[in-house]
């Protein structure tokens, strides 16, 4: 699993000229998932997000995690997280894993961070064309692959 985190004072995503998801103070996550990816990853990465000291503390350092300040999240799924561009001009997705095992593994992430969160975790729409907007905060966005925990 790959993921992209964008730490953000406001963002949002629409679908079709609806908005289905809104957030201020808090994380934009997008995901991309291989067929390899299990519970593990999973876990290694919901626990990353939740507590990745990103967050300015009171001097102004970023010293503080989104469970710290109760910040809010979205997670978007993209496959092209996952795009292979060594030969041609052309990126190859033969990785992303496809939707039936993709979804659940998705699901099971959102679920995840809720659980340890405590709060609803806002999404956009797997497979969905979305518009996703937002304002990065810093900017700070930092990508997490969890097959390669440096």
């Amino acid at each position: 699993m790959k993921v992209v985190i964008q730490r953000v004072s406001e963002a949002s995503v629409t679908i079709e000229d609806h908005k289905v998801a809104d957030i201020q103070i808090g994380l934009l996550v997008l995901i991309g998932i291989v067929e390899e990816d299990t519970q593990e990853d999973i876990d290694f990465l919901a626990q990353k997000i939740i507590h990745l000291r990103i967050f300015n503390d009171e001097n102004g350092i970023m010293n503080t995690s989104l469970f710290a300040i109760r910040g809010e999240i979205i997670v978007v799924s993209q496959f092209t997280l996952q795009a292979r561009t060594k030969k041609g001009n052309r990126p190859s997705y033969i990785k992303a894993a496809k939707p039936l095992i993709a979804i659940p593994l998705y699901e099971n992430f959102i679920h995840t961070l809720e659980k340890e969160l405590d709060k609803k975790v806002q999404t956009g729409v797997f497979g969905a064309d979305m518009k996703v907007a937002l304002v990065n905060d810093g900017p700070v966005t930092i990508v997490i692959d969890s097959k390669n925990k440096e």
